[in-house]
């Protein structure tokens, strides 16, 4: 059947939401769906069944379109270290870290394996929905494109503009992409979406025909806010920063500069008996806290020290003085043992750096990444699934007891101080209803029992039933036969 493509006139108007809702709209009209997305730049990375990383928006698209998450969703992510570097990740395997100047250069390099990874995903489907990375009115970034025109123009796919209309200005958003971009770009350009609109979309008929006829471009519909997209992953750490869940205990997160897979802690915002804290640098962990979990990070031993420069270490002694519970995940983890190293210079300089010694553990940054879906269990009898997404290889001190234990035998993680302290590298284990309910309870929180895979699924149908309304889907379908 083809290709559609979705940009968006800036970050953040609601791309992957958009291509999750059609990827499920579409899958239930019975289309066979591959989602796509040429080049990502996220540190909320997913892993797939045979252990490659992709971004993951794409691995929720995957879900919405009721396939296994491929790397040829994602095949170029970038997961940023610092301000001017970032790991390169090619289908699913890192190719070491760039800064940002040599990442320029090699772009026009990686075009070839971007096309090819979207042509097997084309031909095992009936329509493949691409999605945008930015936009493309960024046209200082417009030579060696891969993400938005550059692939657009490659693969002949055509394209439908998203503008967010909660953020004002859409319509010079919308029409002021077409008056800067290339006019062999704009002519790839078909159709527009207003998205997040609030209230009577009747009140914006005027707004829709001076973007179209401003533009030449039809409009393929005006969509409302989705309040379903709360329960989604989200991508971008901007998403952050906010107090959710009860009116219960307290569970502080703290919002390193470099935090990774944020939304292990989304199902702790539907418990009732949970206040989930985001804490954003500049702010003290709350003395109320009855737990501190310390997350993941793409660059530990800096964000170790970003970690310290907030003043949160000190604030996290004073937690465990007074009793309180702490857990590391996968960099967190790392940053409560003796020592990191990082001798080859992985994530940043080559150094060995004390960590916060909290527990007796220490890690040796690697070349090497693992990446891998894994189950097992935190407790006799609790299993949990989760995933393994680091690089670090940690060692514990004789004795000390293992946070998990493995389906295959081996153990993860360290516990001390009975149980208050710990840590594992899995990820994703507030999600499981069952692990969770486990490492709730010393709390004196009694889940409720949510279900978030459950719950993403239930808000992609609603989402997917919205656009149906909203959109002309049927419009969307003809313009992907136009693909070449």
């Amino acid at each position: 059947m083809g290709a559609v493509m979705v940009q968006g006139t800036g970050s953040d108007v609601g791309k992957s939401v958009l291509v999750a809702g059609l990827c499920r709209a579409l899958a239930n009209r019975g289309l066979v769906v591959r989602p796509f997305k040429p080049q990502n730049m996220s540190n909320n990375a997913a892993v797939t069944a045979d252990g490659g990383e992709i971004g993951r928006a794409q691995a929720l698209q995957a879900i919405a379109a009721r396939v296994a998450p491929s790397v040829d969703m994602n095949p170029v992510l970038l997961k940023p270290q610092s301000d001017r570097t970032s790991q390169l990740v090619v289908a699913g395997r890192s190719r070491g870290t760039l800064a940002a100047g040599d990442y320029w250069r090699r772009k026009p390099d990686l075009l070839g394996e971007v096309l090819d990874a979207y042509r097997r995903l084309a031909a095992a489907a009936d329509i493949v929905v691409v999605e945008g990375a930015g936009s493309p009115a960024e046209i200082n970034l417009r030579r060696n494109d891969i993400a938005n025109m550059g692939f657009a123009r490659a693969a002949g796919v055509p394209v439908v503009l998203v503008g967010d209309i909660d953020r004002g200005g859409v319509i010079a958003a919308l029409v002021g992409t077409k008056a800067v971009i290339d006019p062999e770009d704009a002519a790839m350009i078909h159709g527009f979406i207003v998205n997040k609109f609030r209230g009577d979309p009747a009140l914006f008929e005027d707004g829709v025909t001076a973007i179209a006829d401003r533009t030449g471009w039809r409009s393929i519909g005006v969509v409302p806010w989705l309040a379903e997209a709360v329960r989604l992953p989200a991508e971008d750490a901007v998403a952050l920063g906010r107090e959710s869940g009860g009116a219960g205990v307290t569970i502080a997160v703290p919002m390193l500069s470099r935090i990774a897979n944020f939304d292990d802690f989304d199902a702790l915002a539907h418990e009732p008996g949970v206040r989930l804290a985001m804490i954003p640098p500049g702010r003290p962990l709350p003395g109320d806290a009855a737990l501190v979990v310390l997350p993941g990070s793409k660059a530990t031993i800096a964000d170790l020290a970003f970690f310290r420069a907030q003043g949160w270490d000190v604030d996290l002694a004073a937690h465990v003085r007074r009793g309180g519970r702490v857990l590391g995940i996968c960099g967190g983890y790392q940053m409560l043992g003796r020592t990191i190293a990082d001798p080859l210079g992985v994530e940043g300089p080559a150094e060995t750096v004390a960590g916060l010694g909290l527990l007796p553990v220490d890690t040796v940054i690697a070349a090497d990444k693992r990446t891998r879906a894994i189950t097992g269990e935190i407790g006799a009898g609790i299993g949990f699934t989760g995933y393994e997404i680091h690089a670090g290889v940690t060692t514990t001190a004789a004795g000390t007891p293992p946070l998990l234990r493995f389906a295959d035998g081996a153990a993860d993680g360290a516990s001390a101080q009975d149980g208050r302290i710990a840590g594992c590298y899995v990820h994703g284990l507030f999600d499981d209803p069952a692990a969770r309910a486990h490492l709730l309870a010393p709390l004196g929180v009694v889940s409720d029992g949510f279900d978030r895979r459950e719950a993403i699924d239930t808000a992609l149908d609603a989402i997917a039933a919205t656009l149906e309304r909203a959109l002309d889907i049927d419009a969307l379908i003809a313009l992907a036969r136009t693909a070449a």
